[in-house]
């Protein structure tokens, strides 16, 4: 009895604080708003139905206005159809092909959103619409481009690991026609060496796997489908090294305006060919879908313009800093992993940040008190941090972004594939080359398969070496996977944990799995008092590392078949 009459109180108080009927819409109206929100009466609500270019517009003046969200459509956009275009946005007044007409009433009332965009004076305004864009046949060289703007984006590129990349279209191997090497005197050597290593490939595939077969039998208690998934995953993981940096490949991003209109200035800007023409494209079929967002990276626009004269005299002036003052440097060849750089006091910094949110003291007088406590209390400052956490998607506390660490490597071009795309962190590489060796799977030593192999990493080096004296950026399409290349990692140990802890799992590639395990390592060993925050990196190594994983979706889709 107490406790409805408490929650009618409860309910008495909150409808005084207008979360539900607070705006007052007729039936008609009603009915027009449930076709674009989830909710037409409660303080939450989702938007539906609506085209990115209204969601953004429609949220830049929602900032500016006494309007709760639903009025300001009603208002500013359903019943200003003559301005907004809405209807043919939409599709509600659709007489024909919906798609055209939608994208031709975008671009004729494109004024009125450019002015309600522009209005808002402030670039985050183009973080309020996106696009999912489908991006098919480009190089991998180019995916990484694609990939590295960091912030806004989320990239999903065609795997290495579950399709093989030895088809043919047409009777050729899928790898980008440079067109710069089309038309130089390299042309046959550039085709001839790429179609080498996708036949070394191609003949490597049968006998390895047989061999993999034969050395790890399936477990009679797992299923075959589970043990032919992960067989594949391995055999396709020992010779990715192969494929060159050329190899096509297909990717699918979703990002908001912001994130494809500082794309598009950098694509438009690079020495390459190929990354200008994906720019051209990109913007033509972002133009039909968000052209407000991105109208400044037309190659017309005076923002380009300004921005490609910038880039080009910064690079051009870096490049003749670096040739002056690194040129005395001699050249270091040694692979690994290393920890150049951290803070020394980054344990005290840590705990200090743990405590700043639980108290009302200064940061700098809790750095301070942190400073003259012994290790044992500092260990129990950090104890508090994790000791609740029971696996890694479980994130540990802000407190930890306190420290910074700065690690250069030089792997193989697949591990850094893979690890560029984590995007908390600052990273860097150097061209890709044949200068740093390359990496041979485990699986291939001491067999026969191990000469091919190796005769076709040093054709490519051969191959390599020649196009790079005249044209080094587009000889890298011809570089093999497996070639190193040298980058650096700048993170701190919040976005580490996070790295390292799923990039040690066992499904992962032996490659990359013992990076992240180097990673961990060498901070613990400069740092013990972190080895708390790895509890979950694994330190094993594993045959067949995608078997459980397999396994599990096999059971599932058994499961789900017997239901």
């Amino acid at each position: 009895m107490l406790h409805d009459i408490l929650r009618e109180r409860i309910n008495a108080e909150l409808s005084v604080m207008f979360l539900d009927d607070y705006e007052e819409f007729t039936d008609a109206q009603k009915a027009t708003l449930a076709k674009y929100v989830t909710n037409t009466s409660g303080h939450i609500f989702v938007l539906r139905n609506l085209p990115e270019v209204i969601k953004g517009a429609l949220f830049s003046r929602y900032s500016r206005s006494t309007l709760g969200l639903r009025s300001l459509l009603l208002k500013e956009f359903i019943t200003n159809n003559e301005e907004s275009a809405f209807g043919a946005i939409t599709g509600e007044s659709s007489q024909g092909n919906p798609q055209q007409e939608q994208s031709a009433a975008i671009h004729k009332a494109q004024t009125f959103y450019d002015r309600i965009l522009d209005g808002y004076g402030d670039d985050s305004i183009g973080e309020l619409g996106g696009a999912h864009i489908a991006i098919e046949n480009v190089s991998m060289l180019a995916a990484k481009a694609l990939e590295d703007r960091r912030i806004g984006g989320s990239p999903l590129e065609k795997s290495t690991r579950y399709i093989y990349f030895d088809q043919k279209v047409h009777g050729e191997y899928l790898f980008y026609r440079e067109p710069v090497l089309m038309t130089s005197a390299y042309r046959e050597l550039y085709i001839n060496t790429c179609n080498m290593l996708f036949d070394t490939y191609s003949r490597l595939i049968p006998p390895l796997t047989a061999l993999i077969d034969s050395t790890m039998p399936k477990d009679p208690n797992v299923s075959k489908i589970a043990y032919t998934a992960a067989l594949r995953a391995k055999v396709l993981d020992c010779l990715r090294g192969l494929l060159p940096a050329g190899t096509l490949t297909n990717m699918g991003i979703f990002g908001n305006g912001r994130f494809f209109e500082q794309l598009i200035h950098k694509l438009n800007v690079s020495n390459l060919a190929e990354l200008q023409d994906i720019g051209k494209r990109m913007h033509e079929e972002l133009s039909n879908v968000i052209p407000s967002f991105i109208r400044r990276s037309d190659p017309s626009h005076r923002t380009h313009n300004s921005f490609a004269e910038y880039y080009a005299t910064m690079q051009h002036d870096l490049q003749n800093a670096a040739e002056k003052n690194t040129a005395p440097i001699e050249k270091n060849f040694t692979s690994g992993v290393k920890l150049i750089s951290a803070d020394a006091d980054a344990v005290v910094k840590v705990a200090a940040a743990l405590l700043f949110p639980f108290c009302n003291k200064s940061l700098e007088d809790i750095l301070h008190y942190c400073k003259k406590l012994p290790d044992e209390e500092i260990a129990q400052i950090l104890d508090a941090a994790c000791n609740a956490r029971e696996n890694r998607r479980q994130k540990s506390p802000r407190g930890l972004e306190h420290a910074n660490f700065t690690f250069e490597i030089v792997a193989d071009f697949g591990s850094y594939r893979d690890l560029h795309r984590h995007r908390t962190l600052t990273q860097a590489r150097q061209l890709l080359s044949c200068d740093y060796g390359f990496k041979i799977p485990q699986e291939l030593v001491g067999t026969e398969l191990e000469e091919d192999y190796v005769t076709a990493m040093h054709r490519a080096k051969e191959a390599y070496n020649e196009i790079a004296k005249e044209l080094p950026e587009e000889a890298q399409y011809l570089v093999p996977m497996a070639y190193r290349v040298r980058w650096y990692f700048n993170v701190n140990l919040r976005s580490l944990q996070w790295m390292c802890e799923l990039r040690t799992s066992p499904a992962g590639h032996p490659n990359y799995r013992l990076i992240a395990q180097e990673m961990a390592k060498q901070v613990c060993k400069q740092f013990p008092a972190f080895e708390r925050f790895f509890k979950f990196v694994d330190y094993e190594g594993y045959n067949l590392g995608r078997m459980s994983q397999e396994q599990r979706k096999a059971e599932k889709q058994l499961k789900t078949a017997l239901t």
